[in-house]
């Protein structure tokens, strides 16, 4: 099998609601897009995107999820946070999700990430858009 070479700077973004749902779809615009790196699931393997996250203004985007294969994201810019809009991961972070494990996510500012499957993509049983709250409605 041959080497698989992408150019990130110059592959356009696509829509990430055929992955993401159609949940991520706000006010007609997509909130989620990839840029598809590999896709050897036909082939039994997984595959590799980058993805950029990027929430309206004053507002969270917030995701729940089953990895159906092992997930590994490493951030590169932005980051995961809470509902109040507070990081809590950051560029360089690594995350793995194991096959089967749930897990959810907050992003209240534009955040891309390298997102690697072993197999298949994430099961994502929700994916919608919250109001970003202030820090005192959640104590």
């Amino acid at each position: 099998m041959k080497s698989t070479r992408v150019s990130t700077a110059t592959t356009d973004w696509s829509p990430g609601s055929p992955i993401y749902g159609q949940g991520a779809v706000y006010e007609g615009r997509e909130l989620v897009q990839l840029k598809i790196l590999s896709d050897r699931r036909t082939r039994g393997g997984g595959m590799a995107y980058v993805v950029k996250f990027a929430p309206p203004q004053g507002k969270t985007i917030k995701i729940v999820a089953v990895a159906r294969s092992d997930e590994h994201v490493f951030n590169l810019e932005g980051g995961y946070g809470t509902r109040t809009g507070r990081p809590l991961r950051f560029p360089g972070d690594y995350t793995l999700n194991p096959k089967g494990q749930p897990h959810s996510a907050f992003i209240s500012a534009e955040t891309t990430s390298l997102v690697v499957y072993a197999g298949e993509p994430d099961e994502i049983r929700s994916i919608e858009v919250v109001d970003t709250m202030p820090p005192s409605e959640t104590s």
